[in-house]
């Protein structure tokens, strides 16, 4: 389906035809939180897989958790630039080449028994990535009316805990009872199927003219994309250095075989935040992203000072989720207010600084285990959120403000 072309309605576009621009147009916006869906677990996938991947490809499991690192890479290098280059591209078609993307490295990470071949694939995975991070939020936003788009970007990005807390589990499972190739191939089938879905009922738009393209640097002059930058990076680094090393973390509790019960409680929590923010965004933006820092300030300090206490962990981990589940949401939709007509340039800045935090997060979080011991992990947490707390309040007019504008 093709909508004809867009007109200006705030931020965003009067919603495709066959809407009234007072309802979301669920099946097109449910096709988008899968194709989150598919890009978040693309990426981490492989984390419960590691053992029975690295026998078959003949490295260490160290090596094979490169796969990850590689994935963030190629997202990282490629984000900005390839963002640049299509921003001619109609969206549906850029859309569809991304979700391609992933259906053929997903298969080549299916088929390969060599490691340099799969590392490649999951490079090419990680650049359908960028291409995918830049244009899902904004895409979302101009499928509704201006008061609807943070509703309709909560509903996109809900892909990212479902496959934190479901997809993952479901995938390590799926690779224990059917061999880690099995995994995989159903990621490709479940592209395939995606697709269709989309050449079926998401609408399409024009690119930007050749013309009006926007130019990263002269984006970051734009009142409120700098403090937003900062939060996504700093706040992003903060919350991997902990994830990614919880295991680790709740080991030393003596709680290591509580992990899978704590993420099952941080991911419910986060779906509860998703879907507190995408109801009230468009009121409280400012209000919802001072409330994320200081529920993942009051989490952390928790864990640094009382976490010998089960329940409080559990306690923490609810307050994590709550914090952190509408994070991207709220970056997304203040990147896409204070970007303005530049918002697509301030989109692909935001995935490769989120991505550059992730990358980060994990370099900084094995350094600070073998340094300092897993214990540091919920204090260097509270360092790094106090500043993004600091920025969000300090950026009232722009890029956090209390009353979102419409250009």
């Amino acid at each position: 389906m093709s909508a004809t072309p867009e007109t200006t309605y705030g931020t965003g576009s009067v919603p495709a035809a066959g809407t009234d621009g007072q309802r979301l147009p669920l099946f097109a916006l449910l096709s988008l939180a899968t194709a989150v869906f598919i890009t978040s677990l693309t990426e981490t996938l492989p984390a419960g897989l590691l053992p029975a991947m690295s026998g078959s490809l003949g490295v260490s499991e160290s090596a094979t958790g490169q796969t990850v690192t590689i994935y963030a890479l190629g997202t990282v290098l490629t984000a900005i630039p390839l963002s640049s280059m299509t921003a001619g591209w109609r969206r549906k078609k850029l859309l569809l080449t991304s979700m391609a993307g992933f259906a053929v490295a997903n298969t080549v990470t299916a088929v390969s028994s060599i490691y340099s071949v799969t590392m490649v694939a999951r490079f090419v995975a990680g650049v359908a990535a960028g291409l995918a991070w830049a244009l899902l939020a904004g895409y979302a936003r101009r499928m509704v009316a201006t008061h609807l788009q943070g509703r309709a970007i909560a509903i996109a990005m809900a892909g990212i805990p479902v496959a934190l807390c479901l997809g993952v589990p479901a995938g390590t499972f799926l690779g224990q009872v059917a061999g880690w190739r099995t995994a995989f191939w159903s990621m490709t089938v479940l592209t395939v199927v995606l697709l269709v879905w989309i050449v079926a009922a998401v609408p399409d738009y024009p690119g930007s003219k050749a013309g009006e393209r926007p130019r990263m640097l002269a984006t970051l002059k734009v009142p409120g994309v700098t403090p937003v930058l900062f939060v996504t990076l700093v706040f992003v680094l903060a919350h991997t250095i902990l994830y990614a090393y919880i295991a680790s973390f709740l080991a030393g509790l003596g709680m290591g075989e509580q992990t899978g019960l704590v993420l099952l409680i941080f991911g419910i929590a986060s779906i509860v935040s998703i879907w507190l923010v995408g109801a009230q965004i468009h009121r409280r933006l400012r209000a919802f992203s001072i409330a994320s820092a200081l529920l993942v300030a009051v989490a952390a300090l928790l864990l640094a000072t009382i976490a010998n206490d089960p329940v409080l962990v559990y306690v923490a981990a609810a307050l994590w989720g709550l914090g952190w589940g509408g994070v991207p949401t709220l970056l997304q939709t203040a990147a896409g207010d204070a970007g303005g007509e530049s918002a697509d340039a301030a989109q692909a800045m935001l995935v490769t600084l989120w991505n550059v935090a992730m990358a980060g997060g994990g370099v900084i979080g094995g350094l600070l285990l073998d340094l300092s011991g897993s214990g540091s992990f919920p204090w260097t947490v509270l360092v790094l959120v106090l500043p993004v707390l600091g920025v969000i309040v300090a950026a009232s007019k722009h890029g956090f403000p209390a009353q979102r504008t419409t250009a």
